[in-house]
């Protein structure tokens, strides 16, 4: 049995109603859900691409969008179905033409998860910068 269900249960059984406990489990659920598949979706560098495009224009259509990459259309249309998937990106279609826009709230979400840790490679960072201009303060002594 896991937590979750003793929990649910102790709280039952203390006469408490469960449902705000279900709501917020379920939010929990569905907001790892969603950044799981944001993460997902942005692992591959045609995806991230598309959406660099999608960031400076308004909207493009498919073909527009598939026009430079080495792949094929039907190649393209599989990675805007994981951009879909992940909520990045809504399509429209207008006759035959599906135009494609930006999403812009899956990548928000994604980077407020991501400054939670930011603290962790902040100080990282910090030092090597420290470390990268005294290295570079050496050589220029050296050169004197």
């Amino acid at each position: 049995m896991n937590v979750t269900f003793h929990a649910l249960t102790a709280i039952q059984d203390a006469g408490v109603d469960s449902q705000p406990f279900l709501t917020i489990l379920s939010y929990m659920v569905n907001y790892h859900e969603r950044l799981g598949r944001t993460f997902s979706a942005l692992v591959d560098p045609t995806r991230r691409a598309i959406l660099a495009r999608l960031e400076r224009e308004e909207s493009a259509s498919v073909s527009a969008l598939a026009q430079p990459f080495v792949i094929k259309l039907p190649a393209v249309m599989k990675h805007l179905d994981v951009l879909d998937d992940a909520g990045l990106i809504t399509r429209t279609k207008v006759g035959r033409t599906v135009t494609v826009q930006l999403r812009p709230e899956p990548i928000r979400e994604a980077m407020d998860w991501l400054r939670r840790y930011e603290r962790f490679w902040s100080m990282s960072l910090d030092r090597l910068a420290a470390y990268a201009e005294g290295k570079e303060a050496e050589v220029r002594k050296k050169r004197r």
